[in-house]
């Protein structure tokens, strides 16, 4: 059977950062890597969660937003994958993304989508959880210098 294009990737050498994961004719998949894969220092699942509404409504709320395909968790708890239509170029969405991450700590009130009628499991949200991931995967892409988004080797 073939491996996956995720597990051809050393995750050994991995560090958090914004990657290009893969391109898939018109789509791209961005690793959004917000931790160091086997470090012991896993999102739980109320700041994956949490994360989640936020970056997605956000970026669907975005100048991007027809553009973007999928946000969602890995299931490693390392991380997220953004897949957005290749009509942007990754700088573009590496600049969108940190944007989104400002707007999240910034934010006021709610989580989105924080009822059941909105969400299976609406009280495993926290937006003091979303903001404080947010806070620290943005500082982490401004000091970012890899700018072809290539994984380490």
């Amino acid at each position: 059977m073939n491996r996956i294009k995720s597990f051809t990737i050393n995750h050994n050498l991995l560090m958090p950062g914004f990657y290009i994961s893969r391109e898939d004719g018109d789509v791209i998949t961005y690793d959004l890597r917000t931790r160091k894969p086997n470090a012991g220092d896993y999102m739980d699942n109320a700041t994956m969660h949490s994360l989640e509404h936020m970056f997605a409504t956000y970026i669907r709320n975005s100048e991007m937003g027809n553009e973007v395909v999928y946000f969602g968790p890995m299931g490693c708890q390392t991380g997220f994958y953004l897949l957005v239509r290749n009509s942007r170029s990754p700088k573009e969405v590496f600049a969108m993304t940190k944007e989104v991450l400002r707007q999240i700590y910034d934010h006021k009130g709610e989580v989105f989508g924080k009822s059941a009628i909105e969400c299976g499991h609406y009280e495993n949200l926290s937006l003091a959880a979303a903001k404080a991931e947010a806070a620290t995967y943005l500082a982490v892409l401004e000091e970012q210098t890899n700018m072809d988004f290539t994984y380490p080797e």
